[in-house]
């Protein structure tokens, strides 16, 4: 590099010689390709799992048996692993799989909008894609539910909910009321009102939040009575993390007519007991009332799209956003509204109702939760309760000490805290290696069994689940250990 300098008699100014250009000589990383991608084995899914995503995680795979398997494949309510063997699908990826596994008219219309070349991103312009699925959604909701926001998660659309309820409700009510054993999402802001210390951490979260017990009417009149800056309450109508708990009709009579007295918005939070899963398109419509904001995601995607919304009702949803100079404050994200994510939802919409799946869903839950108490009657040792509306049940186990006999009872309750979960987690390791079945678990209360099946389960499917369940529980309890130890040292 040559650098020259102008003479004295001049302004001086340093002038310098760019070198000439080389051509591109970006070298490609290793990088696996699809192909490499799809033909990967166990082992090497392993090592990059513990490699890039997460190690810890690992642990707990490997204690459930779920690290020996790779899915090749999934259609209707199973999975096929590398073996060609078909899990039944009880799991449900917590709510998000309505249609199954690659519904056929869902494949179908996404493929047209891909051979079609449509715009995916349009963010400039409007979205005839977005402004269909936003009617879809405000012809599905009750009363005046109709202002939509998309996103593409739960969490994402809980935020927009909360965010939305505080600024109608104004900087002097800023408080935030959520429940005890509450899930709303693991993001910064409903984090907050998501009561779990494992997801709290030690995260700093807002502090305009109060917290009081689920399905206690006199604790919500107290909160309000109290406190005149409250101005939103947040609350699952039912709580999938906690354990499948539900509250009674009064309880959510009486709420509506409190937050009415009170000015209080309701947030009802549908994100996982939405979407027909409980043989209603929203859970709060069993009990004939209707929240000020409400929350979907999970299945809206028709499992093969990450959506998310939020509705509204237009008139708190104007009073937050009405005027050209707030209109931006929470517009649609980047990738809220995108092409083929909401005709995915579109179409997913219509099938929900040209295949009655939300009957279908009441149906058959009935079904299941009949099947599942008489199991409980048969096993009352081992199963404590079973609960749910629709498809959407949680399957509680007694307290490890209380399964065992008699003579170790006193000698292991002392450590029942600690193996709070144990009996879950064998069940459903054992149900997943000897019976091809999957199932879920819940945050909270760590020996219930989550079961959230698609919403095209028949009764074949029940029938299969609860005979697998019941042939591992006749077992007995120290055989079931015994049989799960085994397992670990193979």
């Amino acid at each position: 590099m040559t650098v020259m300098t102008k003479p004295d008699h001049t302004t001086a100014r340093a002038t310098v010689s760019a070198p000439a250009l080389s051509p591109a000589t970006t070298v490609k990383p290793d990088l696996i390709s699809v192909e490499q991608a799809k033909t990967m084995d166990v082992a090497r899914m392993t090592d990059l799992f513990k490699a890039h995503l997460n190690p810890g995680q690992l642990h707990f795979m490997r204690l459930l048996g779920f690290h020996k398997i790779k899915i090749e494949r999934a259609e209707g309510m199973f999975y096929i692993d590398q073996n060609g063997r078909r899990i039944l699908d009880f799991f449900g990826g917590f709510g998000s799989l309505a249609f199954g596994h690659n519904h056929p008219r869902l494949l179908e219309a996404r493929k047209k909008f891909q051979d079609e070349k449509r715009q995916e991103i349009a963010i400039a312009f409007m979205s005839q894609y977005a402004a269909a699925l936003a009617h879809n959604l405000a012809k599905c909701s009750p009363g005046d539910l109709d202002m939509v926001f998309l996103g593409s998660s739960g969490s994402e659309a809980m935020e927009a909910a909360v965010k939305l309820a505080e600024r109608a409700a104004g900087p002097k009510r800023p408080k935030v009321v959520y429940a005890e054993n509450s899930f709303h999402g693991k993001t910064k802001g409903v984090l907050a009102i998501t009561d779990g210390s494992l997801y709290r951490a030690d995260f700093k979260v807002a502090d305009n939040v109060v917290r009081i017990p689920f399905a206690d009417i006199e604790a919500v009149e107290r909160t309000f009575r109290s406190d005149p800056e409250v101005g939103v309450i947040v609350l699952e109508t039912i709580q999938g993390g906690g354990g499948i708990i539900q509250a009674p009709a009064e309880y959510w009579q009486k709420l509506r007519a409190l937050c009415d007295q009170y000015g209080v918005l309701w947030v009802a939070d549908e994100v996982q007991c939405g979407y027909g899963r409980t043989g209603r398109f929203y859970a709060f419509e069993h009990y004939g009332v209707v929240p000020d904001v409400t929350a979907l995601a999970k299945s809206l995607g028709g499992g093969k799209a990450a959506v998310g919304a939020m509705i509204a009702r237009r008139e708190v949803y104007m009073k937050a956003y009405g005027t050209p100079k707030t209109a931006m404050i929470h517009a649609m994200a980047t990738f809220g509204g995108m092409g083929e994510a909401c005709i995915t939802s579109i179409e997913a919409l219509n099938v929900l109702y040209d295949e009655g799946l939300i009957d279908n869903a009441a149906m058959t839950g009935d079904y299941l939760l009949q099947r599942l108490q008489a199991l409980k009657e048969k096993y009352p040792k081992i199963i404590k309760d079973v609960r749910g509306k629709g498809l959407m049940v949680g399957l509680e186990f007694h307290d490890f000490s209380q399964t065992l006999p008699m003579v170790l009872r006193p000698v292991v309750s002392v450590l029942d805290d600690k193996l709070k979960g144990s009996l879950s987690g064998f069940v459903g390791a054992l149900l997943l290696r000897d019976y091809d079945v999957l199932v879920a678990f819940t945050e909270y209360n760590r020996n219930v069994i989550r079961l959230e099946p698609p919403l095209i389960c028949q009764r074949e499917h029940v029938d299969r689940f609860v005979e697998a369940l019941d042939s591992l529980l006749s077992r007995g309890i120290v055989s079931i250990v015994k049989d799960f130890v085994k397992s670990q040292v193979r």
